[in-house]
Formats: C-alpha cells, structure tokens, sequence
C-alpha cells in the first residue's frame, strides 16, 4: 500500500502518521518529549530529542512490510527558528515562543522602524514580543552578535525537519505569514528591515509548499507548513463558497480564507492577525483564548458544585435554562457594534456563583458568556465578507451548548460541527497531492452535522 508520513510536531504532543491513498489514517505513533532549558533556564524544545525521535521513527516506518513510503511532510508549531551554520548544525537552542521579550530591545526596534502601529499594520502582526519570530532573530543579532554572525540560515521549525533529511533548506510562505513581523502584506514581500539589518541574506530561498524535493528511491519530501495555514487546507479543497473556519482548542481561532480586507490597527490591538495560505494567499484570522477560559471557570464551577471536573461533559443544551437565564437578564444578548471591551474578559468571572440552582444552569451560562465573546471575535473576520458557513473543529465542536448557541448567533449562515481526525497533518498530506498520489481527492474527507438556529 502507497503511503505518506506526516510528521505533526504540537508543543506538547508529536505525532507521525501514514495516510493511504485515499487520505484514511492507516498507522500512527505519538510521545510526549521532556523538555530542556535555554542558557537563561527558560524550558525549550530539545531540538537533538525531537530529531533522534523523527529518525528513529522513519526507520522504523521504512521497516513496514506492508505499506511503501511515497512522500514526506512536517506540519508543525510556528514562531520558532531553528540556526544553523554551513555544516547544517544548529548553532542555539529551539527558543520558546512564551518567553519574554525584553522591552528596551523591542521599543528600540518598533522606533527605528516607525512605530508600533505602521509596522504591526504592514506586517498584520500584533505586537506578540517572542511569537513574532522575526524578533527572535533580531534579538539574536543584537545580544549574540558572535553567534549571528556564524549563521548560514535561519529556518522555521517545519523547514528545518525537512532540511533534516534533505539538506536542503528552504523557507516556506505559510511559516513567514503567521504574525512573524517578516512579511509586508500591503507589498506581498519581506518587509525592508530585513535588509537593513544583514537578516535578509540568512533566509533562504522561498519555496511553493505544494512543490517538494526529490530524493533517491523517488521520494518526495515536502518542505513543512505552520499548523495553522496546514489545517484549513481540508476545508479549502473540500468547499468553495465562502466559510469560516473556528478552530477550537486552548485558543479558538476564527479564520476566513474570503477576507482580504486590509488590518486595521484597532483590529490588531484585539487580537486580529493573518496568516498566509500554502497558495500564497492571505487568511484574516480573529484570536480568543476561550477553550483556556472555560476551563479556568468549569473549574471553579466544580468547587463551588463539589462535582467532578470533566461534569460539563454529561451537560446537553437545554432551550428552557437559556430562556430563562435570558429573562433574567443575566445574558445581554449578541451585541452588534463594535464593543471591543467584550473580548478583555469573559462576563462569568465577575458572576456570583451562588445566584446558580445546579450546577447545569451555571454552565449554560458559562457558555452563554463565551458565545457572546466568540460571535464578537468571529464577526471581526466575517465584517463585510459574503460568508455562507461557519465549519467549528476542535473540542467545542462536540458541545451541544455551544454549537446550538452559535447558531442561534448566526441566523444568516449554515453553523456545522466538523469532524476529521488530524486536520494538520491532513492538510500537510493533502499539500503535496500531486507528487505522490495518482488518485483525485475525495470530497468526503470532512464529517459535517449541521445546527439548525
């Protein structure tokens, strides 16, 4: 059987799998890596681990009678860089994105390049410190000069594993568009900072991602994608009018393919950004870290219930407790102008718990006051975009509440729970189609259940 490995490398879990031709998950492997520490004893990646653990696993795959091993592609975690000098050894540990980035060094940049709001605008990155990645190079030159110096390329995460087995390096348009402070959108190329500073020269050669890399016994190897870009490509192939995707995990985040409406620096301030297809065309994407409030809050909700944690697991939408905690004004109902303090906190955490009989009506409003900040974020993307369907993936796609009070929210547009094992490293496979698989690709690689409003 003909198969592609896709090595889908997350924060916490990495996971390799084969696809056969018709995109069905036929084996897989997945570890939990501990971590190491930087010089500062900040926990980073253990970027010799993670790649014994890639090779160890190719060996093994290549071991397989049963399946024989076409293509490979990496989908993996962005805003993170990995340097290596001429001899392809990496000069510095995998920094961590979550680590702070000192405020002297990030105001003297934003200074000398026109301030805050003209760069995050042309570049659609939100001021993040460390997650625009550019700044990790930056910061690089100017406190490891000896270091910087000895670079030949700095490569995205996703770009160096596939360096790893190649040799080659490349960069990849997906991993320079999430929010890296790299890439003028308004130009559609590096920003000129890039120049100024010497950085430009230590980037490699852009590559299309549909495009890979031959090696001996015809394999294809692709050159990686960033997580996000990679999981919205299922959608894309599978549907053509316009959609949002919401994926939804510790961060929900509202992406429309269909927009391509310039940022605003407002919109930049509350968490709006884009992100860059494998096609070379801009997502506007819309950030809430709600999957993180809600559990902070089922949580507290436990406590104050003495019922176990997980308890909102057994809770199903119920049509009376919404009209009545409605009724008793506890819920304000969607607002429709631009109230951007609404996306600051979720209402819940100023609620006093003790107002709630059971513990199922507090979490209904629980999820009333999530939905109420998710339509607010997911409207920044659909302003003025003729969007047909809403597609919610992730965890609270399985959440009776929560989809039925979405599509409640969205009279106007079809809301549809999405199901399919692994979108990234299905989007990373899907990518590199047509140098591995001579079928056409099915139009049912995504399981949809729609909400009626």
């Amino acid at each position: 059987m003909n198969v592609v490995a896709i090595f889908d490398i997350g924060k916490t879990n990495k996971k390799v799998f084969l696809f056969d031709e018709n995109y069905k998950i036929v084996w897989e492997k997945s570890v939990n890596l501990d971590e190491t520490v930087d010089e500062d004893g900040f926990p980073c990646e253990n970027i010799e681990v993670l790649k014994n653990w890639i090779l160890d696993r190719l060996s093994e795959i290549k071991e397989l009678n049963d399946y024989v091993l076409k293509a490979i592609n990496f989908s993996t975690y962005g805003a993170s860089f990995v340097y290596v000098d001429d001899k392809g050894n990496s000069l510095t540990p995998l920094y961590n994105y979550l680590k702070e980035y000192p405020e002297a060094l990030k105001n003297d940049f934003y200074k000398k390049y026109k301030g805050e709001e003209v760069f995050a605008v042309k570049t659609a990155s939100p001021v993040l410190g460390n997650l625009n990645s550019g700044m990790q190079i930056y910061r690089l030159k100017e406190q490891k000069p000896e270091i910087f110096e000895n670079i030949k390329y700095c490569l995205h995460l996703p770009q160096y594993l596939s360096f790893l087995l190649t040799g080659e390096a490349y960069t990849d348009i997906t991993s320079i568009g999430c929010h890296t402070n790299l890439w003028n959108f308004k130009k559609m190329k590096y920003h000129k900072w890039l120049k100024n500073e010497g950085i430009k020269d230590k980037l490699p050669p852009i590559h299309p991602g549909r495009d890979v890399i031959k090696k001996e016994n015809d394999l294809a190897v692709g050159i990686g994608l960033h997580d996000s870009s990679s999981a919205i490509i299922p959608y894309t192939i599978n549907f053509t009018e316009p959609f949002v995707l919401l994926s939804t995990g510790t961060w929900s985040i509202s992406l429309n393919p269909f927009n391509n409406k310039p940022l605003t620096f407002k919109e930049l301030q509350h968490d709006c950004l884009c992100y860059m297809q494998y096609t070379e065309k801009p997502v506007k994407a819309a950030r809430l870290f709600s999957g993180n409030e809600h559990e902070v809050q089922t949580k507290r909700l436990a406590e104050h219930f003495n019922v176990p944690f997980d308890a909102f697991k057994e809770v199903y939408f119920d049509k009376k407790i919404v009209s009545t905690l409605r009724a008793l004004n506890f819920a304000i109902i969607y607002p429709k102008k631009y109230d951007f303090d609404i996306l600051k906190e979720c209402q819940f955490q100023k609620r006093d718990l003790s107002v709630f009989k059971t513990y199922e009506i507090g979490y209904h409003q629980l999820m009333l006051d999530l939905v109420e900040q998710q339509v607010f974020s997911t409207n920044l993307v659909i302003h003025n975009s003729p969007v047909k369907k809403i597609f919610v993936d992730g965890g609270f796609s399985k959440n009776s509440i929560f989809m039925n009070l979405l599509a409640e929210a969205f009279p106007d547009v079809e809301v549809y729970a999405a199901s399919m094992a692994q979108a990234s490293a299905l989007g990373a496979a899907l990518a590199i189609h047509q140098n591995w698989n001579p079928k056409p690709i099915q139009n049912d690689l995504i399981d949809l259940k729609f909400y009626k409003h």
